[in-house]
């Protein structure tokens, strides 16, 4: 049967109805499909390029080149090399093991050091860097660049390396840089990422720790982007580091190289301090060691040779070294005797050789006595009696105190390693560590510097400087940044009559006939030098062996001998430096330590090696062969400083 026209006509308005409807929805379903596309091209674009570049970009840290450590003059003392490295990245690696014995076929590298770069990776994170090689050659960098493609991982990498230039003689002072240990990074935390670059180093100890911070600088960064084998294909940005801040010391290069020339292969130690801004001009301990050999990693053998010497090479004898101060000593007594008003400069002592006090014979250096002595001249030749008389009018807490005043007992502010704060004793300090009362042997045992008192070569130089000046010096070896004056220092509130007193003391050690270091005089005008001799004991002799003359300091053992010890000012009128020297088991402060002295002292005074002429006549024919013999030694006058001779 046939449909109605009608029929039909409303069907077909029923399709082009739903024809529009399906027309629409397609029409807005193509529209939100096209606006997320935009949203996802356009406006979220920043988003998933991040999410695409995180599976396809690598972050790396940039060192920062360490800051230098300069002299006063502007020697470079601590410098940065460029040198190369290999690196393996375990996460780009695939299989480290097998690249690392591809990589021995190119390198010389041993099996225990590639066992120890996979037992690093296990306990590293899988995008830190290994170190597989430092120092390569330029030769061996060639040879693995060309075999990249079949090296997975590895990276050739150059990198900066401390270097110290003048060697020797600065190890103790500057220290040394190494490799970080596990307990660096437990000490550091999380928050120094440095840390945990591969072959990153940082200081060990003395200047180079202690000022860490500001020589380290802070790290850059640089996104690269790697493939899938992990081969980085390009760098995309970098942020470059900051580098390390520059330290200039007080310390003068060719002073401080002539030092330790001087000091020779004795175990010995000098400091030599600027009496008007306190700066340490000079700071040698010997023998010393080569900085350099630390510094990629010393080799068993290097560091025993230096660990079992007697002469003891690694420590800082200047700092470190607490030592009777013996006689160097006597000039604080006779500070506190001209305070107290217990001494004036006519009152006399009689000295035969000894002194009984509570029962007990204490002996005078001076077998036969110095007869009567006042204060000048008990200086002047060392009197040990007239001391013990001093000492028992003092008492040990008026010697405490001045002993303080001038330094001893109180650890210098110095940015070095191992500083000893050395001991002035008094009766609170024997009870509490001994349990027991003060004792009037004591107090004559401290009155020559013997007994509990230790004092380092550091300490006595400041102790000089102080009796140069009547001022509280203070030492420094980092040199103030810009134009600054010389320190202003205090005074140390003591009299002129007991300075002038004290200062002509000192220079009868030296000028007078009767002086205990007339051999170490100067006779050039207006280099005069004050000093005082000193021996401290490190072996007893019973009365049984002084009574039969044996065992002489010449028939003791080297380590059984006195120190000898010597500390100056100069010039005489215009104080400008004050030296202290110590000799290990070197016998006599004058003939071992004061001879020492003079030589600094006129170094300093003439710019380099004295002229002959500024001896006494009849030392100058040995002294002109000492002096050359010291100038094959030493750094040329107009030399930077490439490499040190000592």
């Amino acid at each position: 049967m046939r449909r109605p026209a009608n029929a039909d006509r409303d069907s077909q308005k029923k399709i082009t109805r739903r024809a529009l409807m399906m027309g629409g929805i397609q029409a807005a379903f193509v529209g939100a499909l096209g606006l997320r596309m935009r949203q996802m091209q356009i406006g979220d674009a920043d988003l998933y390029r991040t999410l695409a570049e995180e599976n396809r970009i690598s972050l790396q840290l940039i060192a920062p080149a360490r800051g230098k450590i300069l002299d006063r003059l502007g020697q470079v003392l601590a410098d940065n090399r460029p040198t190369y490295q290999i690196t393996i990245t375990r996460e780009r690696a695939d299989d480290m093991a097998a690249v690392l014995s591809r990589l021995q076929t190119l390198l010389p590298i041993t099996d225990d050091q590639i066992s120890a770069v996979l037992a690093a990776g296990k306990k590293t994170s899988a995008f830190v860097p290994l170190t597989v090689a430092e120092r390569v050659t330029w030769e061996e960098l060639s040879r693995v660049a060309l075999n990249l493609p079949v090296l997975p991982g590895v990276n050739l990498e150059t990198v900066l390396e401390r270097t110290y230039p003048l060697g020797p003689d600065y190890a103790h002072v500057i220290g040394y840089v190494g490799r970080v240990s596990e307990s660096d990074l437990a000490d550091a935390g999380s928050d120094e990422p440095l840390l945990s670059m591969p072959g990153f180093k940082i200081g060990k100890i003395s200047i180079e720790r202690s000022l860490e911070p500001q020589l380290r600088g802070v790290q850059g960064t640089l996104a690269v982007e790697v493939n899938a084998s992990g081969r980085v294909m390009r760098d995309l940005e970098r942020t470059v580091p900051l580098a390390g801040q520059d330290v200039t010391l007080t310390l003068d290069h060719h002073l401080q190289n002539f030092t330790l020339a001087r000091l020779g292969d004795q175990s010995a130690a000098a400091v030599i301090i600027d009496v008007r801004n306190g700066d340490i001009l000079a700071l040698a301990s010997a023998p010393s060691f080569d900085p350099n050999l630390f510094v990629g990693g010393i080799s068993s053998k290097d560091y025993g040779v230096l660990r079992d010497s007697e002469y003891r090479p690694l420590a800082d004898k200047t700092v470190q070294g607490a030592y009777p101060p013996g006689s160097t000593l006597k000039m604080s007594l006779a500070f506190a005797a001209i305070e107290a008003g217990v001494v004036t400069p006519d009152d006399t002592v009689s000295c035969p050789g000894f002194a009984e006090i509570a029962g007990r014979k204490f002996h005078c250096w001076k077998k036969g006595g110095h007869g009567r002595v006042n204060l000048q001249g008990a200086l002047r030749e060392s009197c040990d009696v007239f001391f013990y008389e001093m000492a028992q009018r003092v008492g040990i807490d008026g010697m405490n105190a001045m002993n303080t005043r001038l330094g001893l007992g109180m650890k210098p502010d110095l940015p070095l390693s191992g500083i000893t704060a050395g001991l002035n004793p008094s009766r609170d300090w024997k009870l509490k560590k001994e349990g027991s009362e003060w004792r009037i042997g004591d107090t004559i045992n401290a009155s020559i510097g013997q007994g509990f008192v230790q004092a380092s070569p550091m300490q006595l130089a400041v102790m000089v400087a102080r009796v140069a000046s009547g001022r509280q010096v203070t030492p420094r070896i980092i040199r103030p940044i810009g134009d600054v004056p010389d320190s202003a220092f205090e005074s140390m509130g003591l009299s002129s009559q007991a300075l002038d007193l004290v200062h002509r003391g000192m220079f009868d050690v030296v000028n007078s006939d009767r002086g205990t270091a007339k051999a170490s005089r100067i006779v050039a005008d207006g280099q005069f030098m004050a000093g005082k001799t000193g021996s401290s004991q490190v072996f007893s002799i019973t009365e049984a062996e002084r009574a039969s003359g044996v065992r002489t300091q010449d028939q003791l053992p080297w380590n059984r001998r006195d120190h000898a010890l010597f500390t100056a000012f100069a010039p005489f009128d215009a104080p400008q430096i004050a030296v202290a020297v110590i000799v290990e088991h070197g016998g006599g402060g004058s003939t071992a330590a004061a001879p020492i002295a003079r030589d600094l002292v006129l170094f300093y005074l003439n710019s380099g090696l004295p002229p002959p002429e500024a001896y006494p006549a009849e030392q100058r024919a040995r002294i002109g062969t000492d002096l050359a013999r010291l100038s094959t030694l030493i750094l040329p006058p107009d030399q930077n400083g490439a490499t040190s001779h000592v």
